[in-house]
């Protein structure tokens, strides 16, 4: 088994497509149409990744995943939804979402972007402490703190903090995030990347005081 993942989506016959699509590349799925039970399962199963619809009975799903993370489950979330104005993506990155699938989509994009999520998330966790002027960085609890302080980050951002510390003195591309980061390059665009450094930069450096992160104009990213 290549990892289990919770779908949540309203429509039975898109939600027996994505689990019959998934099963047959050796994951293992429970489907969902609605929100009622997707906590408790959380609670009890180690589960590595959410599929979650936006427009669900009873429930918005950016405000679900919202209400997950203030619980302290941080399960990676890949929204699947047919929102998909620029405002609509940002906001479900800024309640948690990990990546945006917007509808309709293929299925071997969904396949893609799935495997790219849970290499990221798997690879990306080794032993250890990193430090960076005030930011320590623990990577087996993958917490981090600023002036002793914690703060909390989604699993993509997390990532992309441990990627721009452990190549301190480096010029981070776009590209080289994508793949090391994210996991791959082909079902990306550079807007994500960019969405998602200036979410990073809004949790450590709220006041824009620190400076922590430079962007180098038509190059990537790098620590100041």
């Amino acid at each position: 088994m290549n990892g289990l993942i919770v779908i949540v989506e309203d429509e039975k016959d898109i939600l027996e497509l994505m689990e019959y699509h998934l099963a047959k590349e050796g994951f293992e799925t429970i489907g969902f149409l609605n929100t009622k039970h997707v906590t408790d399962v959380l609670e009890e199963e180690s589960i590595d990744l959410i599929l979650m619809d936006r427009n669900l009975p009873g429930a918005e799903g950016s405000e679900f995943v919202e209400s997950l993370r203030k619980k302290g489950i941080h399960t990676p979330v890949i929204f699947v939804s047919a929102k998909q104005k620029e405002e609509d993506i940002e906001q479900g990155f800024e309640r948690g979402g990990d990546d945006y699938i917007t509808k309709p989509f293929s299925m071997k994009e969904l396949v893609l972007r799935v495997k790219a999520m849970l290499r990221r998330t798997k690879k990306l966790s080794p032993e250890g402490n990193i430090t960076y002027r005030d930011i320590s960085v623990n990577l087996a609890a993958r917490t981090v703190m600023i002036e002793g302080i914690p703060v909390e980050l989604t699993k993509l951002e997390f990532d992309l903090l441990h990627a721009l510390i452990v190549n301190e003195n480096v010029v981070l591309d776009r590209d080289y995030l994508l793949e090391n980061v994210w996991g791959s390059d082909e079902v990306y665009q550079d807007r994500t990347v960019n969405v998602a450094i200036n979410r990073l930069k809004e949790k450590i450096d709220p006041d824009k005081s620190k400076e922590y992160i430079k962007t180098v104009r038509g190059v990537g990213y790098t620590l100041c």
